[in-house]
Formats: C-alpha cells, structure tokens, sequence
C-alpha cells in the first residue's frame, strides 16, 4: 500500500497509526462522509484509504472493551469507500468493499448497521454495477433480515425496489413501493454515522420514480422540493444534476425526444469534470434507455451519446498512500 505513497505521507505515518479513541474514529465517520458529499470522490477515496489503513493497524491491537466498536467503525468506513468506488465506476473494488463492510457488521452484532450496509449496497447497486435483477434479490434478502414489523429499514429497502421496478417499466408497482418509501420517515435508530440520512432522499425517490412513470406534474413538485433545499441551492450536487436528468427522462416519455436528450447533455455538460460520478453517468444512461428503440438513430440522441461517454468518469487509478 505504500509504495506510491508521497515522502510526506510515509514521514507522518508514525503519527497516523498513533491510536486513537472511539470519539476520534466515530468524527472520522462524519469527516468522510461529508468529504465524499462536497467534494471530488477520487481525492475522498485517496483520504479515507489512509484511515482504513490505520484502522486496521489499531484492530490487531485493540482490547475487548473497544473491539466491537472498532469494527462498528470498519463497517461504516468500508461501506463509505464502497460508495466512493462506485462513484468512481470502479465495480470491482465495490462489490469487495461492501463484502467487507457486511462482514464487518455481522461480526458487530449490530442489526441496524447489518442493514444499514445491505440497504446502501442494493441501492448503489442500480448505477451499472449490477443487473437489476440481482438489485431486487439483495432487496429480499435484506428485507427478511429485518423481520416482519415495518421498519425504516423496509422503507429505505422499498425506496431502491420503487426505483428498480421504474427501471423495468412495471411502474404501478413502483408507485406501490414508493408509497411505502415515503410515509415512514427517518431511522429509528440514528446509525453510526447520524448525518448519513437526510430529508432529500425520499424526493429523490419520488423524483426518480414519477419521472419514469411520466408523471410530470408530481415529478416536478418532487424535484423542485429538493433543489430549494439549502444543501442543493445554486449548488453542483449528484443529487441536484440527477433530479434534471430525471426530468429529461419525463420530458421523453411524454414524447419530448429531442428536448429530453438536449436536457440531459446540457445538465451533463455543466458538471465540473471532477465531481462527475458514476452515478450522473448512469442516471444519463437510464436517459438514454428512455428513448424508443426506433428512435435512436436520430440527430440529436447521437449526439447525447457522444455527451454522455464525453463527460464520463475516468477509469478510476489504483489508491497510493
């Protein structure tokens, strides 16, 4: 892991393996994620795999009273790189990631942790990692570790089923499921990183959903609750680029080709080159998959296409530190 690692870097690692206490790891967790939501995931990535580094250097280590909490830690920040990696549109390194993020919660014990990380693994999983199919059976498989009674976690897994029925075009059952998603509101239980879950991601949901369906009226609401937000005001979040590709992708399935595929290469176009993810690359796909097959020669959906592989991410760079 270090052998491209800067002069700097290897000089300060005696001060970076140093151990720290469970209040240092758990801002840690808060540190990185809000380094994931602001700013360029490759550099986010590049950080947080010197953490990971020092973790597991203290887990060798680490006595019984804070052993448990240390692997709370591992699940939180592991998930986080998985999430990175997949902004990345490094698949590989994401499905790895998330194997090791589960078994870092299994091994906690902690059951809102062990669905935590399955809840985030099925919904990253509908940006190009994974077939759809293989979403909704992670789906099923979370859904019957967390039980019969409802729970946010069945609400949170029925946001990512609303949004993988929309994508195989059984949209009465994605509203269904969208319904559930909505009406619950936040966990429970705050998971171990408290600023994880935010009020946006249910119009998001909508947003997704509604649009897909062709609901343009109630695909507009959605999105123009979340932009007015302080978080996405005048801001160049996933989120925000997202929610107008979502309305191109409306724009096309009332019959607005043209117009739709205009408005998603102008919202790609206008995403600083180093905050494009995976995520806006695949929301521009789901775009694309829009049009009638018989349309897809034209003018300007080509040229879409040409948008779209343009402002894709980088093939992302094995991680020094």
């Amino acid at each position: 892991m270090t052998a491209g690692a800067t002069p700097l870097r290897r000089i300060a690692y005696p001060t970076l393996a140093a151990p720290r206490d469970l209040g240092d790891w758990h801002l840690a967790c808060v540190d990185h994620l809000h380094a994931a939501r602001t700013g360029p995931a490759s550099k986010a990535r590049e950080d947080l795999t010197t953490d990971l580094f020092v973790l597991a250097q203290q887990l060798t280590t680490a006595k019984d009273g804070e052993f448990t909490e240390l692997q709370r830690v591992e699940a939180a920040l592991t998930m986080l790189q998985s999430n990175l990696s997949e902004r990345l549109g490094d698949h590989a390194a994401t499905i790895h990631w998330y194997r090791t993020a589960r078994a870092a919660a299994d091994r906690s014990g902690d059951l809102d942790l062990r669905l935590l990380i399955r809840s985030e693994e099925a919904a990253g999983g509908l940006y190009g990692q994974r077939d759809v199919g293989t979403v909704l059976s992670l789906v099923r498989k979370a859904e019957h570790l967390a039980g019969d009674a409802p729970s946010f976690w069945k609400a949170h897994l029925a946001g990512t089923r609303a949004k993988a029925l929309s994508l195989l075009g059984q949209h009465d059952q994605a509203l269904e499921a969208l319904r559930v998603n909505v009406e619950y509101g936040g966990p429970d239980t705050p998971p171990i990183i408290p600023t994880l879950w935010t009020g946006d991601q249910p119009l998001f949901a909508q947003s997704w959903v509604y649009a897909g369906a062709g609901d343009e009226n109630h695909g507009d609401q959605a999105r123009e609750a979340l932009l007015s937000l302080p978080r996405h005001r005048d801001r160049d979040t996933p989120y925000a680029a997202n929610v107008r590709l979502h309305e191109a992708m409306c724009t096309i399935r009332k019959g607005g080709v043209d117009q739709g595929v205009a408005q998603a290469a102008h919202v790609l176009d206008a995403v600083p080159a180093d905050r494009m993810t995976q995520f806006t690359t695949a929301t521009g796909t789901f775009v694309l998959n829009t049009v009638p097959p018989e349309q897809r020669r034209r003018p300007a959906v080509l040229e879409f296409r040409e948008v779209l592989a343009r402002t894709a991410p980088a093939p992302a760079l094995p991680v020094s530190v």
